[in-house]
């Protein structure tokens, strides 16, 4: 390609914005739409999705997970065969299979693309991770702007799929956090467990993950026991015991499970 690349970015908020920035500053040709958002400085505003993708060689669709299939109905008027239709939403693996298959047929491939930190701060330094048969398409185009993507054989669906099991951990880690610091507050001692939890979280290796499944195999009656006091002392606390709760009843079902016949 002797001209640079035409990239169509669909969601401008945050992250899209911050996205367009560092292409512009890469030198491409960018265009935009948001409904709610003005486009930043160079971004060139389309009227509607089909007017922003009608001459794109590239489409970053970067709004929401809710968003993402109402952004491609609404663009495919516009969309022309060779397009690559990225979708950068975190999205359910269904919902990026949806996408591949509204397409279908049109000659427009689509990758999957799962961003595995927050864009804010790292723009397209974000780390990428890719699937879908436009897959090397997307990460050849920014590679001409200086960005690396990871690829991943399989569908679309199969990047995203990754992001959100590794959310099930990080975010469930979060959650338990605020619970356990909301209850520590209303006890007097956030001071103590904050700290108690930076050491344990300092001295976490790879061995810890097999530890943490057969440790909750092994001990899942006791440790059941365990999470249904914590979640009594919160809820004296006046915590509601969201994470101690779910804690105790995954637990549960362990138990329950160990002592199914056969």
């Amino acid at each position: 390609m002797d001209r640079a690349p035409v990239i169509a970015l669909l969601g401008l908020g945050e992250a899209g914005s911050e996205i367009a920035r560092d292409l512009l500053a890469a030198g491409a040709d960018v265009r935009g739409y948001d409904p709610r958002v003005r486009p930043p400085p160079g971004v060139l505003p389309r009227a509607d999705e089909a007017a922003a993708v009608a001459d794109a060689d590239l489409v970053l669709s970067v709004n929401s997970a809710a968003d993402a299939p109402v952004a491609l109905r609404n663009a495919l008027p516009g969309l022309r065969p060779g397009t690559v239709w990225a979708d950068l939403n975190t999205a359910a693996p269904s919902v990026k299979r949806d996408l591949a298959a509204a397409v279908a047929g049109r000659g427009v491939p689509v990758a999957d693309v799962a961003l595995l930190a927050t864009v804010p701060g790292r723009g397209l330094r974000t780390p990428m991770l890719a699937s879908g048969d436009g897959a090397r398409s997307y990460a050849e185009v920014l590679a001409g702007f200086g960005v690396t993507v990871d690829l991943l054989d399989g569908p679309p669906g199969a990047a995203i799929s990754r992001k959100l099991l590794r959310s099930v951990f990080w975010k469930g880690v979060a959650a338990a956090v605020v619970e356990a610091v909301e209850g520590a507050e209303a006890a007097g001692v956030a001071d103590w467990l904050r700290g108690d939890i930076g050491a344990e979280l300092d001295r976490f290796t790879a061995t810890d993950v097999e530890t943490f499944v057969a440790g909750s195999h092994l001990h899942a009656r006791r440790r059941s026991a365990e999470m249904a006091a914590a979640a009594e002392q919160l809820r004296d606390l006046g915590v509601p015991p969201r994470v101690a709760e779910a804690a105790r009843d995954q637990l549960a079902a362990l138990v329950e499970r160990a002592a199914e016949p056969g």
